[in-house]
C-alpha cells in the first residue's frame, strides 16, 4: 500500500512539474516574442534615438510563484464606463469578472475588463483586458502600471502569468494613448515578474 501511495505521489509530482515546466516555457516564449517585436525596425514602437541603442527589454527573472491559478467570478450586470487614459481618449469598457488568487499566503482580487467595441482582428472575441499596478510600479517597473492579456475561461478558473506582464506603449513612446489601471487593480505586493521599466538611452 505504501509503495502504491509513493508511486502515485511521484506521478502526481511529475505531472505538476511538467505542467509548471510548460507554463515557464510559455512565459519565456512570450518574453522572446515581445523582444523580437521591439527589436524589429518594421514593428518597433521605439523612437529612432532609443532604437539606435536598443539591446533588448529588461525582464524580472521568471518566477513560478507569479504564475497563479485564480478563481474566476463572472460579474454580468456591470454598466459600461469610460476608462481614463494618458490622453483625452476615453475607450469604453465593461467589467467582465474578477480573478481571486493568493500569493505568499495573501489573498488578492483583480478586475478584468472587456471592450464594448469589437476588435478588428479575428480571434479576439474572448479577449479580456487586465491592467494593474503593484508595489514595483515606479520602483523597478513602469510607474503607470502594466497589462496582461487574458481569455474568457470555459470554467471558473484561469491562470494568470505575471511573467507575461508588459508595459503600455506610452512607456516607450509618448505619442501613444494608454489606459490607466483603475485603483481597485492596485496590488499591495511587489510583482517582481514580467517586463521592467524602460530606461531611455
Amino acid at each position: 500500500m505504501k509503495y502504491l501511495f509513493l508511486v502515485s505521489f511521484l506521478l502526481f509530482g511529475n505531472l505538476l512539474s511538467a505542467q509548471n515546466g510548460a507554463l515557464v516555457s510559455e512565459s519565456k516564449a512570450a518574453q522572446i516574442e515581445l523582444n523580437e517585436e521591439f527589436s524589429n525596425p518594421e514593428t518597433t514602437i521605439l523612437e529612432p534615438e532609443d532604437f539606435k541603442n536598443f539591446h533588448g527589454l529588461e525582464f524580472y527573472q521568471i518566477d513560478e510563484k507569479f504564475i497563479v491559478k485564480a478563481k474566476f467570478v463572472r460579474t454580468p450586470d456591470e454598466k459600461p464606463f469610460l476608462m481614463p487614459t494618458t490622453t483625452a481618449r476615453t475607450p469604453e469598457y465593461v467589467k467582465y469578472g474578477e480573478a481571486h488568487f493568493s500569493i505568499d499566503g495573501k489573498d488578492f482580487v483583480l478586475n478584468l475588463f472587456k471592450s464594448t467595441q469589437p476588435y478588428d482582428e479575428p480571434g479576439y472575441e474572448d479577449y479580456l483586458f487586465l491592467p494593474f499596478t503593484d508595489l514595483t510600479s515606479g520602483d523597478g517597473s513602469y510607474g503607470g502600471g502594466r497589462f496582461l492579456d487574458q481569455r474568457i475561461p470555459e470554467g471558473d478558473t484561469m491562470v494568470i502569468d505575471f511573467n507575461k506582464a508588459y508595459n503600455p506603449y506610452c512607456a516607450y513612446n509618448a505619442r501613444y494613448s494608454c489606459p490607466i489601471p483603475p485603483k481597485e487593480n492596485d496590488l499591495l505586493i511587489r510583482i517582481e515578474a514580467g517586463v521592467k521599466a524602460f530606461g531611455k538611452h
